[in-house]
């Protein structure tokens, strides 16, 4: 992933970047994100974000680091960077995010079996 040098008015960027947001915010369901993060970004993006994710939620699950390098095929310096940025807002709130929908999957899952699905 290739980026400018040169820098953008702090104020446009954050602009544009509050425009991102909001585009990721107005997506009506899964599909639809699929579909922007598809088009919009190459394979390797999409998959350096989302291991990216994918490692800052094992972390807080307690997975070791030779677990996540194996399993994940990154670095122990990538893991380490993410390491060093779980306490951010935007990290914890991610995290929040999945595992809210990991509880409402296992307790939909629950349900159906109690009623007999």
């Amino acid at each position: 992933m290739r980026t400018s040098d040169r820098k953008l008015n702090p104020s446009l960027k954050r602009q544009i970047i509050k425009t991102l947001a909001q585009t990721l915010a107005d997506f009506k369901n899964l599909n639809e994100g699929e579909t922007f993060l598809n088009n919009f970004f190459t394979d390797a993006e999409i998959e350096t974000f989302a291991k990216r994710l994918a490692i800052a939620y094992w972390l807080k699950k307690g997975r070791s680091y030779s677990n996540i390098r194996e399993n994940l095929k990154v670095s122990s310096a990538t893991i380490a960077d993410v390491s060093s940025l779980l306490n951010n807002p935007g990290f914890s709130l991610a995290i929040k995010k999945i595992e809210a929908e990991e509880w409402a999957n296992q307790w939909a899952d629950k349900i159906k079996k109690f009623i007999g699905e």
